[in-house]
């Protein structure tokens, strides 16, 4: 076997193996999607059990401001606060990039300061490149698990920020996975909560025909209930943005899988005209060698 023949074998076989960690990598992904997607399902109960009880509790029109309803009138204008949720991990295309261009563009078109808590290392790099003021790197969750985990840090951090009166708006920033794969950046204001929002509940039909009755310090219950809706939000945001990060991670591994699939059919394309080419110098070789041995001429 020639030189070029045995390189040419190291490199199938290189292939192949690469082949196999890429349809590995593949199914692991789609299995995170999956079990990201269903994080999100689970929080369509649980998500409509804290926005009725929270039209229960405004529909009385009794219950004094909260501190994150306060948030709005007294600073109007200020420092404005960001989550920004990315990646930590590589192999997920223009993952963190389009991310790092939707914070810069939206932010720019809000007045005052930005201060930005971003989680997932490589999105801080890129914002850092922005001189932005940054918090973090959060790290990304692994797992369906951690990301309770990550949001509860998240909340505390939010609630010292809240009591110094640091923010005077909160934006949410996340992908958010769509048809065939896709992804989208969104943006939601997540604080403060405003009078708008508060009529908005307020006018939420009840299921049933019974009104219900909340029982209880209304403005304890009301503070409570909007913690709940505050970490439904920043949850249902960190699994859409796991779930769009494995997608993109998805269709990353089918192109890649595709271009291998092509240099490996070229490879082998290649191997075997070599290995032809060898067979007919060999034939070729002994004919010569028949036809000196035996004098026979054509």
């Amino acid at each position: 076997m020639s030189d070029t023949s045995a390189i040419l074998l190291s490199k199938i076989d290189g292939t192949e193996k690469l082949k196999s960690v890429v349809r590995t990598m593949k199914a692991i992904a789609a299995s995170s999607i999956g079990s990201y997607e269903n994080a999100v399902l689970a929080l369509i109960d649980y998500e409509r059990t804290v926005t009725l009880g929270l039209a229960a509790v405004l529909r009385q029109n009794v219950v004094k401001p909260t501190p994150h309803i306060e948030q709005a009138s007294s600073n109007a204008v200020g420092t404005i606060g960001a989550i920004v949720f990315g990646s930590d991990q590589g192999l997920v295309g223009q993952f963190n990039e389009i991310m790092t261009t939707f914070v810069i563009d939206t932010l720019d078109q809000l007045p005052g300061e930005k201060k930005i808590w971003v989680v997932g290392e490589r999105l801080f790099s890129r914002l850092a490149e922005a001189k932005l003021a940054l918090v973090g790197p959060y790290p990304v969750p692994g797992s369906v698990s951690a990301i309770s985990q990550l949001v509860g840090r998240i909340q505390i951090d939010g609630d010292t920020c809240r009591l110094n009166n640091e923010f005077a708006q909160m934006y949410l920033f996340h992908n958010q996975p769509q048809a065939a794969s896709q992804y989208q950046p969104v943006c939601q204001q997540l604080l403060p909560l405003d009078t708008r929002w508060q009529r908005a509940l307020a006018t939420t039909p009840w299921p049933t025909k019974a009104l219900p009755e909340p029982v209880g310090e209304k403005e304890t219950l009301l503070s409570d209930l909007i913690r709940e809706y505050l970490f439904i939000s920043v949850y249902k945001a960190c699994a859409e943005s796991l779930a769009s990060e494995n997608a993109s991670r998805l269709a990353a591994m089918q192109r890649a899988e595709k271009s291998i699939n092509e240099l490996s059919d070229q490879l082998h394309r290649t191997f075997s005209r070599l290995r032809q080419n060898a067979i007919d110098e060999e034939l070729f070789d002994v004919i010569a060698g028949f036809n000196a041995l035996t004098g026979f001429k054509i």
